[in-house]
């Protein structure tokens, strides 16, 4: 008789879990037609994030993109042979390295993003065309969901600075490869 509960017991939790399956699968097919983003797992936080790494070779290139869960903004460093190190926080205010002037940033939270890759090569001549103080070129945010706005700081002793406008202080994450520093900004918390 034991035996018997226990199996029908193992029935029933087998059952919830099948059923919670297919509700989950429901839920995800209802956001799918109604175009709503499902549920976005983001255990990033909003703390400090860094890595140390310095390869020398230069920034090429500064773009963005939106996904289901997160805004990504990418630091190409096309001809990297090693991982680039970054320092990113979030400020109450974003000041140009060098020169400590103060740089607008519309939005919620500014994040600093600092990246150890010179936006000029060995002779001083510009790898990223990009003006201080002004938007990075050929980046638009106009319609994201977390983004707001961007500037581009400075690059001074190897490091390039950009500061970035989001809705909010939402988690963020950082990844890097050999050509790329990937900054992730979640959509909610």
């Amino acid at each position: 008789m034991r035996r018997l509960t226990a199996i029908a017991a193992a029935l029933v939790v087998a059952g919830a879990g099948l059923m919670g399956s297919a509700g989950a699968a429901t839920a995800a097919q209802a956001a799918e037609k109604t175009g709503k983003a499902a549920a976005c797992a983001t255990p990033w936080g909003s703390g400090v994030k860094q890595a140390t790494e310095y390869s020398g070779t230069p920034l090429r290139n500064i773009r963005t993109g939106q996904h289901a869960c997160f805004d990504r903004m990418v630091f190409d460093i096309t001809g990297g042979t090693g991982k680039t190190g970054y320092y990113v926080q979030y400020v109450d205010e974003f000041r140009q390295d060098f020169t400590g002037d103060p740089i607008p940033v519309s939005g919620g939270a500014i994040l600093s993003i600092h990246v150890n890759a010179p936006s000029y090569d060995v002779n001083m001549n510009p790898t990223y065309h990009a003006t201080p103080k002004e938007r990075l070129p050929g980046v638009n945010v106009t319609g994201y969901q977390t983004f707001r706005d961007h500037k581009y700081g400075v690059s001074w002793e190897g490091q390039t600075q950009v500061g970035v406008g989001v809705r909010a202080k939402l988690p963020f994450r950082v990844t890097q490869t050999n050509n790329q520093v990937i900054v992730d900004v979640a959509h909610s918390w």
